[in-house]
């Protein structure tokens, strides 16, 4: 019996990118089941409302079973494919470096910056957004150092579930008012390159009603 894959994610969301992405690229059968996120927890519809432990997209549920937290699902899928980064296990240690360090680091200031610069300024105190800034650009100039030597991805010339974490909300970059070194650039370019790209407007937009 195929694999039955439901996702649910929103437009609005990085994190629900990051696993849009690995889906569409990978070529993974799936179906996806928009979610608003501005709706109250309680009130979001089931089957996501009791799935979702922390009520929060994206929610990826595989042949019945739930995985919540984007990183790990990215983990599940490419385990799954058997490929972006799942080829063997030293590969996949050096992918789960990258997503934990985007976790801690790319992925803490990054979307603060663009709900702050294009949402809601308001919810901010005096210098948490230029302390968010200066994070930021300590973490963009780490990856762009490592993109350096000129290698195509993160790992090597093959994308991974790392590149997909990691760029996440980079698409975003002009709603964060931030400004991507070259190297960076050249790299998302790359990634808007591969098979089934789609932006995440597009990717997670509700699907229309026949």
């Amino acid at each position: 019996m195929p694999d039955q894959i439901t996702f649910y994610g929103n437009a609005d969301s990085g994190h629900a990118y990051k696993v849009g992405l690995m889906l569409a690229v990978s070529g993974l059968a799936h179906t996806y089941q928009s979610i608003d996120i501005g709706q109250p927890c309680h009130l979001r519809p089931e089957p996501f409302r009791s799935l979702a432990k922390f009520g929060e997209v994206p929610l990826l549920v595989h042949n019945g079973v739930p995985y919540i937290q984007s990183d790990s699902i990215l983990m599940h899928l490419a385990e799954l494919s058997g490929g972006f980064g799942a080829e063997s296990p030293l590969r996949m240690a050096r992918v789960r470096e990258w997503l934990f360090w985007e976790a801690n680091r790319l992925g803490m200031c990054l979307p603060q910056l663009r709900w702050a610069r294009s949402f809601a300024p308001q919810d901010y105190p005096p210098g948490a957004v230029s302390w968010l800034q200066s994070r930021f650009d300590v973490d963009i100039a780490k990856l762009e150092a490592e993109l350096a030597d000129g290698r195509a991805f993160i790992i090597d010339d093959l994308p991974t579930i790392a590149d997909f974490s990691l760029c996440g909300y980079l698409f975003w970059a002009d709603a964060a008012e931030v400004v991507l070194p070259v190297g960076v650039a050249a790299w998302l370019q790359r990634i808007r390159e591969l098979p089934n790209w789609q932006s995440p407007e597009s990717l997670l937009a509700p699907l229309l009603a026949p």
